[in-house]
């Protein structure tokens, strides 16, 4: 205790028990304000739990909101899809069809190509045969010419009339070149022989076999006269034509290695025979 304790005017004054009361009450307001603060927060805090509780719900509505608009996108995409692709299928047709009707085109153009060929290399043969008979049939004509003098062209013919002016023309022409498409006077096919022959009575004839084969009335081989017309192939699709002179002998524009000839009719069979005179 310090010396001076024993001294009233030297001690300290007690606090009094208001005082301390007050300053009791003091705390304990303050006290109370933290409690009401603390209580306050804590319902401030509970407040978001509510909210919380409440999130859950909304973010599963707008994930099946996202879902359905993902489901929706991907159809479209889908169709999209599906739509491009039938686009290009029917490109692809498009040019596929373009090309098979190139080449169906292309393929019309061989054919064509290649039956004009066949037709030319047929013609060629028939010319080459008819050159093998011609001469396979030049010997024995040399052998036979003096029993037939009645039937060669220095012989002579039954014809009269205007038959016979066709048969004088046609024998007038033996030993003249044949050259197709001709029609004399100096050389001729066979088609081109005939027509000027009959021109020399006033007779227009087609100019083709196959006209001149129609051209007048369908006779048999075995019922011939001077002047009919001699066919080879069909009536109307004939590739040959010559005149019948008479006594089994005919003279016909054969092809470009006899020129023009007087045959019989053995030589080179007919099919037919047309009259016109």
């Amino acid at each position: 205790m310090s010396h001076t304790a024993h001294i009233r005017s030297h001690r300290k004054p007690r606090r009094s028990a208001s005082t301390i009361a007050m300053r009791a009450g003091v705390a304990g307001g303050v006290l109370s304000t933290l409690a009401v603060a603390g209580a306050s927060g804590s319902a401030n805090a509970a407040e978001p739990v509510t909210q919380t509780l409440e999130l859950p719900t909304l973010t599963a509505d707008l994930a099946a909101q996202v879902a359905q608009s993902a489901d929706v996108t991907q159809q479209a995409a889908a169709s999209y899809q599906l739509q491009a692709e039938r686009d290009a299928a029917a490109a692809k047709a498009a040019k596929q069809a373009k090309t098979d009707l190139a080449e169906a085109k292309k393929k019309a153009a061989e054919a064509k190509k290649k039956a004009a060929e066949a037709e030319r290399k047929e013609a060629a043969e028939r010319a080459s045969r008819a050159a093998e008979r011609t001469t396979l049939s030049a010997s024995s004509d040399t052998g036979s010419s003096t029993g037939t003098s009645s039937n060669s062209s220095t012989g002579t013919s039954t014809a009269t009339g205007s038959a016979a002016a066709v048969v004088s023309f046609v024998q007038a022409q033996v030993g003249k070149a044949y050259v197709s498409g001709a029609t004399g006077p100096s050389a001729y096919d066979c088609s081109g022989l005939v027509q000027a022959a009959f021109k020399q009575v006033g007779i227009s004839l087609p100019r083709v076999s196959q006209a001149q084969s129609t051209a007048g009335t369908q006779v048999g081989l075995d019922n011939l006269q001077p002047g009919d017309i001699l066919y080879w192939g069909g009536a109307g699709s004939a590739y040959h034509v010559g005149v019948y002179v008479g006594g089994g002998m005919f003279v016909g524009a054969q092809n470009s290695s006899t020129g023009v000839v007087e045959k019989p009719l053995s030589y080179d069979p007919p099919s037919g025979a047309v009259r016109v005179l």
